[in-house]
């Protein structure tokens, strides 16, 4: 039995059977291995950084729940604000290691459903995400903030139906009650979605022009907008305890629709549900685990966008 909180979409050990979760892992892995192809020749410096910068970012902003309607929680997926800035295929290096690094230290999603976890949060989110991002500025121009709330709230809509579909395929909940309760949770999550998506897309506007391609990068690789930006990040860790405690969405659609005891604990724990063991004190603990995270989230980031980025020199 699940024995500790998940958060938004992160799917535990359990809610998919086994085939279906290997099939997640092959597909991930190819899309991975595709990605590291077609995002290297693009990797600059400041692209580099920012892989780490955005993907500290994105753990310390899931970090935070959000309340929804009707006792439910929603937080940041952010695949589609990182698309946006960096493109699709870097995106899903960012998303990756975020995802990966809850799993693997914070035991946030299962390990066997860690393929599709990937899948929903890393690929499916920005690609849907982006896409929908450039169709609306084709026929909006001057709507950019209009574009990237859409296509945020598109994003976690169409994530939400692929966990909801893998869901039905494992047998673990009937299409037609996985999909309409999926959805319709995560219309309501994806509204706080677009509005932080948008808000956090001001703020690069307004304060760094040049990441949106709208002025000359000259001046972008600079020690000192990395240290900022890993510090808003570190932060952002401190609002953690103020998380709504409310279940997230695919928690209270597994609630109301009777399989949340399908879940499985994990089978070790490091920095579990997001506390530092020894650290007694509630909101100390979440902010410690949270510091950790952003420091390794961010390295791991880094240190995948150099590496690719060395492999282009090679």
């Amino acid at each position: 039995m699940l024995i500790q909180p998940f958060l938004a979409m992160h799917i535990p050990d359990g809610f998919l059977s086994v085939p279906v979760a290997l099939a997640g892992w092959v597909l991930s892995v190819v899309l991975i291995a595709f990605a590291l192809r077609q995002s290297r020749a693009a990797l600059g410096d400041h692209q580099v950084a920012l892989m780490g910068i955005m993907a500290a970012f994105v753990f310390a902003a899931q970090m935070i729940n959000f309340p929804v309607a009707g006792g439910t929680s929603g937080h940041l997926i952010g695949g589609t604000l990182v698309a946006i800035i960096l493109g699709p295929w870097a995106a899903v290096l960012v998303m990756t290691c975020v995802i990966a690094v809850q799993a693997l230290l914070f035991q946030d999603g299962g390990l066997l459903a860690l393929g599709f976890n990937i899948f929903n949060m890393s690929i499916i989110n920005p690609f849907i995400g982006y896409a929908v991002y450039n169709a609306v500025q084709k026929q909006f121009p001057q709507g950019k903030l209009l574009g990237v709330g859409i296509a945020a709230w598109m994003g976690t809509q169409a994530a939400a139906l692929a966990c909801a579909l893998q869901l039905a395929i494992s047998g673990t909940s009937p299409f037609d009650v996985a999909v309409p309760a999926m959805l319709g949770v995560h219309a309501l999550i994806g509204i706080g979605e677009a509005l932080i998506t948008a808000g956090a897309f001001m703020f690069i506007q307004q304060t760094r022009p040049d990441l949106l391609g709208i002025s000359s990068p000259a001046t972008t690789y600079r020690a000192s907008w990395i240290a900022v930006g890993l510090a808003m990040a570190l932060a952002i860790t401190f609002f953690s305890p103020l998380a709504d405690p409310n279940p997230d969405g695919l928690e209270k659609v597994a609630e109301e629709k009777g399989f949340l005891d399908e879940g499985e604990s994990p089978f070790y724990e490091i920095l579990p549900d997001y506390t530092v063991p020894f650290i007694e004190n509630e909101a100390a603990t979440t902010i410690a685990a949270g510091v950790i995270g952003v420091l390794i989230v961010a390295g791991v980031g880094y240190g995948t966008g150099r590496a690719n980025r060395r492999k282009s020199w090679s």
